[in-house]
């Protein structure tokens, strides 16, 4: 899923290709891709984009008769420039058209026609201070994993971002965060804001102004997320994940859980009392 530093340069990207220009039509072919009947879609016609902006993992299009166009691209969701693919929604611009494809077959992105921007529920990671960000972190007791991704506390942060900001902070992704201490809330912070200010600087130095076609969730470039198996960047060891439904946490014992292996839940509820509790077990119980 499109998480904020993806969103965040498509928002630029759009705003420096749209801003100011009209809507001439639209075509909209997925049939579960429009949530909302009212206003219809050709109210948007001859209309011009006044506004482009992230609204949690949403990206928003404000229009000069005070509508709005909200895009959540979901999982597989993704936007192209006069992109050549069969799209589910092609949205035709005097100055180029937008489209949106979606791979595989659980079609889940969401497009909303609104007489409001849509609300963002969630701090902006960004934009939060030290004091405020402790205090959704602790508003719940929560693993720490868990209250990264959670949009009611934080807008923008999902699967893979999580994983490199708690790598960055040397923090277990099952910790809890009312137990964290003061130091640790502090590192937290400090590690979120610096990882998605460097990310969204790599992204838009890596698309040279170009519109963002690579958008993914695994890059070469993160030191934990899909990683699994793969020497840890600060210390060597190897990364390890949890796994759980259809995604998974990557994290870096030595670095991050004291050297304790965290329990996958489906091996762990095979192997028992069998269940490696350091790396090094876990790689003799491979070679068995």
């Amino acid at each position: 899923m499109p998480e904020l530093p993806d969103v965040e340069l498509y928002v630029e990207s759009l705003r420096s290709r749209i801003a100011g220009h009209s809507l001439r039509k639209a075509a909209i072919r997925g049939p579960f891709l429009l949530r909302t009947v009212e206003p219809p879609v050709t109210a948007l016609y001859g209309h011009a984009v006044t506004d482009v902006r992230r609204a949690g993992k949403r990206i928003a299009l404000g229009f000069d008769h005070g509508l709005w166009l909200a895009i959540h691209l979901m999982i597989a969701g993704r936007l192209h420039w006069n992109g050549k693919r069969p799209p589910l929604a092609a949205f035709e611009f005097d100055s180029g058209t937008l489209t949106l494809t979606e791979a595989g077959t659980e079609h889940r992105a969401q497009i909303h026609i609104l007489d409001a921007p849509p609300e963002t529920i969630g701090l902006e990671p960004l934009e939060a201070s030290g004091e405020a960000f402790a205090a959704a972190l602790k508003s719940e007791n929560h693993t720490l994993k868990r209250a990264l991704t959670d949009p009611r506390l934080f807008s923008g942060i999902g699967n893979a971002y999580s994983d490199e900001i708690l790598h960055r902070a040397r923090l277990s992704p099952i910790a809890m965060t009312r137990k964290l201490s003061p130091d640790e809330t502090a590192r937290l912070h400090a590690a979120m804001r610096e990882v998605l200010t460097e990310w969204v600087d790599r992204l838009r130095a890596q698309a040279k102004g170009k519109f963002p076609e690579k958008v993914t969730a695994f890059r070469e470039e993160m030191a934990a997320h899909g990683k699994y198996g793969h020497p840890c960047p600060r210390c060597g060891g190897r990364i390890q994940r949890i796994r759980y439904a259809s995604n998974e946490t990557n994290y870096c014992p030595a670095c991050q859980t004291g050297g304790r292996l965290l329990a996958d839940r489906a091996l762990s509820r095979l192997l028992r009392q069998d269940w490696p509790r350091t790396p090094e077990e876990l790689e003799a119980l491979k070679q068995r």
